[in-house]
């Protein structure tokens, strides 16, 4: 039994169909796995991890948080290593990642997570300083050098072997007088003598330059 050379031809076509379908259903697959684009976000950072992208075209990434960009847009080729640096905040933020892969919609990204407030850190207690009490009682200082010993108490009482005084006898002279004595009005009467012979000389010597002149 021949078989027609048609019949041949047709069955190389289908063949051929089917490995070129297979081939390119592969090659579509391959891409597809290969675009990763990781990201974490914490309480202070944004971190990115995008790798494996088609570096023969242009990919672009954009961070937002809360409408605002964070990373304004940036084109990359094959991946993309950043960390970004998240604002101060008091409440959770809403943080946005945008990836626009340049060979297709199918490979980009479009994810939102939440930023988490930050733990404030408890301050470490400050050591209450301890206060000394005073001793109740106090310590007396010990003197370095003895007191002097007081001299002994001198005696109260004169010495009985001290002389008495010495009474004077009747029998004794009579002691020379003193204060007022019998020559008083003698001696006032010399003075007075002198006083007047000394005004009678003045006298007559005054009336001796009158009668000359």
């Amino acid at each position: 039994m021949t078989i027609p050379r048609r019949s041949w031809r047709a069955a190389g076509t289908l063949a051929a169909v089917a490995m070129a379908g297979l081939t390119g259903t592969v090659l579509a697959a391959g891409p597809a796995a290969a675009h990763t684009p990781t990201w974490d976000v914490t309480c202070t950072e944004v971190s990115l991890h995008l790798t494996q992208y088609n570096d023969h075209v242009t990919n672009q990434v954009t961070v937002t948080v809360d409408g605002k960009d964070l990373l304004p847009t940036e084109t990359f080729g094959k991946g993309l290593d950043k960390t970004i640096a998240l604002p101060e905040h008091d409440k959770a933020l809403t943080v946005r990642l945008v990836v626009k892969a340049g060979d297709g919609d199918r490979y980009s990204r479009d994810e939102t997570k939440q930023a988490p407030v930050c733990e404030e850190k408890t301050p470490k207690p400050t050591p209450t300083p301890t206060e000394t009490k005073p001793s109740s009682t106090p310590t007396t200082a010990t003197p370095t050098t003895a007191a002097p010993t007081p001299t002994a108490t001198p005696s109260e009482t004169a010495s009985s072997s001290a002389p008495a005084a010495a009474t004077p006898s009747p029998s004794s002279p009579d002691l020379a007088e003193t204060g007022s004595s019998s020559a008083t009005p003698v001696i006032g009467g010399a003075a007075v003598a002198v006083l007047l012979a000394g005004g009678g000389i003045m006298w007559s010597v005054r009336k001796r330059r009158t009668a000359q002149h």
